[in-house]
């Protein structure tokens, strides 16, 4: 038999996750996993421990929660792909490599359940939704960032070519559930190399 955490009051003991970070945790782990349709505020309150009253002091409705989620969500992607930059700082063709090479190794995880972007998007057909615009935003800051890097190698319509490797990008997140191609990091590669030939 398993026993859910009691909700506990009061700031935690030094050193112990709050209330606020074991909600975000526990949300986003289960939004990301099963979707968040599919989770329900008292599911995120169960595991988490925290009570009702706290999570809505926190985050005032399950959409601030989501808001929040995807806020943390990009927050680790680009601080992932801001490390990677870091490393190719000084060659762009290496950068890109290294950045589709690491995505495909994203995709090919395990523990890979879709891009939690295109997730939201596809959740929440709302263009006002918090969700959702989380979604447009993160995909126009990877379009940016892109043109960014193919401005370096010469590319003539920097917009247009990022806009290609980001469609290249989004297929591949979005098909990395349902088809693992034998090569998915060669593949997009390849597709890349041809885009800027």
């Amino acid at each position: 038999m398993t026993t859910t955490p009691r909700p506990r009051r009061g700031a935690p003991p030094k050193g112990e996750v709050g209330a606020r970070e074991r909600i975000l945790a526990t949300a986003s782990d289960l939004f990301y996993r099963e979707g968040v349709r599919a989770i329900g505020v008292d599911t995120i309150v169960e595991r988490s421990g925290v009570s009702k009253t706290s999570l809505y002091r926190l985050f005032d409705s399950k959409d601030a929660l989501i808001a929040a989620f995807a806020a943390e969500k990009g927050r680790s992607f680009w601080a992932w792909w801001d490390d990677i930059e870091e490393q190719h700082a000084d060659d762009p063709r290496a950068l890109l490599d290294a950045l589709l090479s690491g995505l495909a190794e994203r995709i090919g995880n395990s523990a890979y359940r879709g891009c939690a972007f295109l997730n939201l998007a596809t959740e929440f057909p709302d263009d006002q939704h918090p969700g959702r615009i989380a979604a447009r935003s993160n995909k126009e800051e990877l379009q940016a960032r892109l043109a960014a890097i193919v401005a370096k190698l010469g590319a003539q319509s920097p917009d247009r070519v990022a806009s290609q490797i980001a469609m290249l990008i989004n297929g591949a997140l979005a098909t990395g559930l349902i088809m693992q191609p034998a090569d998915l990091r060669g593949d997009l590669i390849d597709a890349v190399t041809k885009l800027l030939a």
